[in-house]
């Protein structure tokens, strides 16, 4: 059949798999008008050349796309019908967000039972480690629990941990009140960052734990709920007891190191430990190395990092000065504040080029 010919009402919603009913509907809509209708039976025919648009109708509808939104997208050029369609799905990705953390609120309140609670910490110190753990989360297809934030609480501390299988974060706090029994527990990552405006406003935050989530609650505000991941996490303590010996220690300023990672060109840097200094090579190339200053103990090595890895590890530590200890090119490395231990961060190196 040519573009030219046209067809019935049935031959064409099986053409372009948009039912009948719906194509009397959006013809009366104005968004697709039957090409020529019969004056004498009413019968509407349609032609080949709408059987584009009809389909772009379809998908656009598909995904909940309200019918003015749908005109918007077929009168605007490519780049703004992209847009559109960009925009709106941004806003149903939001509003199911929105529903799944209200839902979680209202099944926390089903049967009226008490939270566990779980720590009262303050509200700045809990939303600076809130933000410095979870730089190691990552959203990964197939393990949603990567995107969460461990907490777990017992009378010596309260622990956060996330991990991307690449690195791992974990910092520890004091509760201000011990909880009843130990707890743990996966919290959902992006709804603990939308909280953390609101639970950094509140001098002490209360955890409590309830079947389906955490509720923080804060002094003087509205308290914020976040879900618990089902998901078990990966089991981070397994790897952190099977760490082997560490082989070489350096301390180095971590201001001028963040400005040396951020000017590299490559995607993958190499620090090289010796006495004295510890050199930042980029890539494979030898003419781009800078030596900076450190302080370092045991034996010379070279470790090569993706700078995806090592950058966000440094950055989120604690103080002026970054202590990395070494365990070989293969190890993790763990990187913390020279003087301060509670914030620690695992990062994985990768292997050297083969002509290394």
């Amino acid at each position: 059949m040519s573009n030219s010919e046209l067809m019935s009402i049935g031959a064409f919603a099986q053409r372009s798999g948009v039912t009948a009913s719906a194509l009397r509907f959006y013809a009366d809509s104005g968004l697709l008008a039957p090409a020529e209708i019969d004056p004498v039976s009413g019968y509407r025919y349609y032609s080949g050349d709408q059987v584009a648009r009809a389909s772009v109708v379809r998908r656009l509808r598909e995904i909940g796309m309200p019918l003015g939104a749908v005109g918007a997208v077929l009168d605007a050029g490519v780049g703004e019908a992209a847009r559109l369609v960009d925009e709106h799905v941004a806003k149903v990705v939001g509003d199911a967000a929105v529903a799944q953390q209200k839902a979680a609120v209202i099944k926390s309140v089903l049967g009226d039972v008490p939270g566990l609670l779980v720590a009262v910490l303050k509200g700045p110190v809990l939303a600076d480690a809130v933000e410095q753990v979870l730089t190691a989360a990552v959203h990964e297809p197939g393990m949603p629990v990567l995107a969460g934030l461990r907490i777990e609480a017992s009378h010596e501390a309260v622990t956060l941990t996330a991990t991307d299988r690449y690195r791992l974060a974990t910092r520890t706090l004091v509760s201000a009140e011990p909880p009843a029994r130990a707890w743990a527990g996966t919290v959902s990552g992006d709804e603990l960052r939308t909280a953390v405006a609101g639970i950094r406003r509140s001098a002490l935050v209360r955890l409590e734990a309830g079947r389906h989530g955490v509720r923080f609650r804060v002094a003087g505000g509205e308290d914020r709920y976040c879900r618990l991941l089902s998901e078990p996490f990966p089991d981070h303590r397994l790897m952190l007891a099977s760490l082997g010996e560490v082989t070489t220690r350096v301390t180095v300023a971590k201001e001028p190191l963040l400005r040396v990672l951020e000017e590299q060109a490559g995607e993958r840097v190499s620090l090289r430990v010796a006495e004295g200094g510890v050199d930042v090579v980029s890539g494979d190339d030898e003419d781009r190395r800078i030596r900076l200053p450190a302080t370092a103990s045991g034996r010379s090595l070279r470790v090569w990092f993706e700078l995806t890895t090592l950058y966000p590890a440094v950055s989120t530590a604690i103080g002026p000065d970054v202590m990395l200890d070494l365990r070989g090119g293969d190890q993790p490395v763990t990187i913390r504040s020279a003087d301060r231990g509670d914030l620690t961060t695992l990062a994985m190196p990768v292997k050297p080029a083969p002509s290394v």
